[in-house]
Formats: C-alpha cells, sequence, structure tokens
C-alpha cells in the first residue's frame, strides 16, 4: 500500500497530509511533483489544500493542465483512489473528475473556522467506517468554498446517493444557519458516479489528531486505509 501526495506550487497542506499518512496511518508515502507525469506505482492519490499556482485565473483552473494531473484522471478513470482536499477539492472539479464547481463565499470573506459536517453516505472506500448521520467537526480554511452545480447535476447527486457530507448543526440538522460559505444543499463533499473519488472543502488532514482539537477527520483517511487494505 502507497500513497501519493501531490505538491503543486502554491500547496500548503501538503505536509499536513503527508503526515497523517506517514505518522498516523504509519504507510508509506510520498510527494508527487506537479511536472512529473508519474504517480510512482502509488495505490491512491491525494490531492492537498493550499493554492495552487496562486489561484491564477481561478482555484484549480491552472492545475488541471499539469502533467500530473493528466496522470491523475487516467489513474481515477481506470478505478484508482483519489481524494481531494480544499484547494484538492477545487482541482479535481476542474479536471471534470467531479462536476459542479467552487465559487466565492457567500459574503465574500475568507473563512477559517471549525465546522460539523454530516455524513450522508457510507457507501464508499472513503466513508465505510463511518455511520451514516454520523456528525463530525472539522476545520475549513477557504474563499472559494461554495459548492455550486446546475439542478440536473444536483438531482444526480442525490438520486445516485453521491453527496459525502453536508454542513450541519452539531445534532446533526441541515439549516442554512449552519452552511458556512452557501453552498448549494449544504454540500460539503460529493463522491463520483465510480465513486472512487472523493472531494470535500473541510480537512480531515487537519483534524485527525487530539492534539489539533479533533480527531474526526481521522475516520476518513481509516476507512481509505482499510479499503486499500481490503483490495490488496
Amino acid at each position: 500500500m502507497k500513497f501519493g501526495v501531490l505538491v503543486f506550487p502554491g500547496s500548503n497542506c501538503d505536509q499536513d497530509t503527508y503526515h497523517v499518512i506517514a505518522e498516523v496511518a504509519k504507510q508509506p508515502v510520498t510527494f508527487l511533483w506537479h511536472d512529473s507525469p508519474s504517480l510512482e506505482n502509488c495505490d491512491a492519490i491525494l490531492v492537498p489544500g493550499g493554492f495552487a499556482y496562486g489561484d491564477y485565473l481561478r482555484t484549480g483552473a491552472i492545475a488541471r493542465f499539469s502533467p500530473v494531473m493528466q496522470s491523475v484522471r487516467k489513474f481515477a478513470s481506470d478505478g484508482g483512489l483519489v481524494m481531494g482536499i480544499c484547494n484538492g477539492f477545487q482541482i479535481l472539479c476542474e479536471s471534470g473528475l467531479l462536476p459542479g464547481a467552487l465559487m466565492r463565499n457567500a459574503g465574500l470573506r475568507y473563512i477559517c473556522r471549525q465546522v460539523h459536517l454530516r455524513t450522508e453516505t457510507t457507501s464508499t472506500p472513503f466513508t465505510h467506517l463511518l455511520r451514516k448521520g454520523q456528525v463530525l467537526q472539522l476545520p475549513i480554511g477557504h474563499m472559494e468554498g461554495n459548492y455550486f452545480c446546475d439542478d440536473a447535476t444536483l438531482a444526480a447527486l442525490q438520486r445516485d446517493d453521491r453527496i459525502a457530507f453536508r454542513y450541519a448543526t452539531p445534532e446533526g440538522a441541515i439549516t442554512s444557519a449552519a452552511n458556512p460559505n452557501g453552498s448549494r444543499d449544504n454540500i460539503a463533499g460529493i463522491i463520483s458516479e465510480g465513486r472512487n473519488v472523493l472531494g470535500m472543502m473541510p480537512h480531515p488532514d487537519r483534524s485527525s489528531e487530539a492534539l489539533l482539537g479533533s480527531v474526526d477527520g481521522w475516520s476518513i483517511f481509516a476507512s481509505l486505509v482499510d479499503a486499500l487494505a481490503k483490495l490488496a
């Protein structure tokens, strides 16, 4: 089992993500540079948060053309497991691996705080160790986290059980007040049609150790590790 963490100019959560895999999950992990098409025989790809290419044009718009993302698209189309966090979610949407787009937050302000998410599906490699309806506490840190999609895409996400997480109250209620950025249908994370690609705005990488104030994010990494172990 081997994990790859992508690194773009402007990535700032690559070290956090690498640390969780190496020191908490105790699994082999390597950095994958944006300018190289090689995925170095990794079994799962993690696209971390940050500001890839300085977020020029719009978030993820340049990163989608990088050599490494061409390889990630092929990897995902072949069923490989890919998880994008924050800027990684934006890049996956820009790359066409996930539907929709991440727009400026409602209110046009950068938001950095703890939020609560309700687990909407456990039928994925990233959430199968959670309980449906389980509430997680994770931090967010973004300016463009407002998830948008058209009516047909939203209907497909709902019909196919592809909404992974929704912003919620600590008790699990889905309310407008619990939505920090204006995301449609309170969406905080979604799954691809093949259920092998996850994109989410909140940071499980910043909430996998008690020292950071929450270990709720670890359940997502633990699910991924367990899913890979079963594939081995």
